[in-house]
């Protein structure tokens, strides 16, 4: 997979969303409102460098879940800054499921350059959830008003 061929599955999947670009970074919201995206898709170290994303072809896949998903898959959120816990993970590993290397506290999960396979069995659900949770927090914010 490549960053066309997931922003082309996340725009042509899911109602309503909304696209802005920072550089070679892709943020994808629901609705106009653009508050705070549901899926990110990072090509450089502009916000980090924990995962080297300068390498030629890698670029990083970020989505939202929630909390009792981001458990399930691993344990307690940490991030990979926290002072003295180390990490379990290799934020550089390409096509592996993990926690966001800054974001994990916030339950948000990553991937390096999927193959087609984990897109399809492990990602596809997981930006299905971001989406809904975004949907449902911005239906939430909308019938408050």
């Amino acid at each position: 997979m490549n960053e066309e061929e997931i922003s082309k599955y996340i725009v042509g999947t899911f109602e309503g969303v909304e696209i802005a670009m920072d550089g070679d970074n892709i943020f994808f919201f629901f609705g106009p409102e653009r508050m705070f995206p549901f899926a990110t898709l990072s090509a450089n170290d502009a916000y980090d460098q924990v995962s080297d994303l300068n390498r030629p072809g890698v670029f990083r896949l970020n989505m939202g879940v929630s909390k009792e998903t981001f458990r399930a898959l691993f344990g307690t959120p940490k991030s990979a800054l926290d002072e003295n816990t180390g990490s379990e993970y290799d934020y550089k590993a390409l096509n592996r499921l993990m926690p966001h290397p800054i974001y994990g506290r916030q339950y948000w999960v990553c991937i390096l350059k999927p193959s087609d396979n984990t897109f399809k069995e492990s990602v596809h659900p997981l930006l299905a959830e971001a989406y809904e949770k975004d949907v449902r927090k911005h239906t939430r914010r909308t019938d408050r008003s």
